[in-house]
């Protein structure tokens, strides 16, 4: 039977978002998030559970300083962010909640269907990361949350000196695919995977990089998340593949693969 999705048979290397997209960033900054958001009044606008208000508005300030303070690595600046916050909230943070929380990142569990999906991949393209989260929490996820997947190529914030969705980052991966794996993303060869309307898809429209929304449940409304709604980054947005989970993506690779052998 003919797939209803358009070819995903013609590139030669996948270009993945990490956190949030094979990694379950979301779980992993709630559960750092709730002890702070237990002390909140009722009636605080950021006291829900799970605390998707909270983490929002932590994504918010995160942001804020990728684009201030672009070289600061990753685990320091979501420290930062996180003080930020709890000052917003008017509660002490206390050195047992702040002192582990950056280098938690790299604890973070892969969602149920990443490494799977990754190693079924893997038989048909190059796997490269591109990345804002810093080296060291980004080797800790390699090593032990996304073993025994394994990829052609990992670029981090801290490795280019900025924060996607910065065209630079993307510039980067360009030239070092080229470089370290002679991978031509300008003759259709690169394809972009992420979860991230506003980091990922919406500069992947503007460079013309084509891309796969691995959506997560994110295409329907309240479970938007981090990343961005649909409804307002439709129009600039550009990916032609949406998939729930990154085994989804990998199972619909092989329908296509073997159809092409029969």
């Amino acid at each position: 039977m003919a797939s209803s999705h358009p070819d995903l048979t013609g590139f030669k290397a996948l270009s993945f978002d990490c956190y949030g997209t094979l990694i379950d960033w979301e779980a992993g900054i709630q559960n750092a998030l709730r002890p702070l958001v237990s002390q909140l009044h009722s009636q605080h606008p950021l006291k829900t559970e799970p605390p998707t208000a909270a983490m929002q508005r932590l994504d918010e300030i995160t942001q804020a300083h990728e684009t201030r303070t672009p070289a600061v690595p990753y685990n320091e600046l979501l420290v930062m962010s996180l003080s930020d916050l709890a000052h917003e909230m008017g509660l002490p943070l206390p050195d047992s909640i702040s002192e582990p929380f950056g280098n938690a990142v790299g604890t973070w569990r892969a969602f149920p269907d990443t490494v799977a999906g990754l190693q079924k991949l893997a038989r048909h393209y190059k796997l490269i990361i591109l990345s804002n989260v810093d080296s060291a929490n980004m080797a800790a996820t390699l090593d032990k949350q996304l073993a025994p997947a394994r990829f052609d190529a990992v670029y981090t914030a801290q490795d280019i000196g900025s924060y996607k969705p910065a065209r630079q980052n993307f510039e980067y991966l360009f030239g070092h695919v080229k470089k370290d794996l002679d991978i031509d993303w300008q003759k259709g060869e690169l394809l972009h995977v992420a979860r991230s309307l506003d980091v990922d898809h919406v500069p992947a429209k503007q460079l013309g990089l084509r891309s796969v929304w691995i959506s997560r449940g994110g295409e329907k409304e309240g479970r938007e998340g981090v990343g961005g709604k649909l409804d307002k980054y439709r129009d600039s947005t550009a990916f032609e593949w949406r998939f729930d989970t990154i085994g989804d993506f990998a199972d619909e690779v092989e329908r296509q693969f073997a159809a092409k052998k029969s």
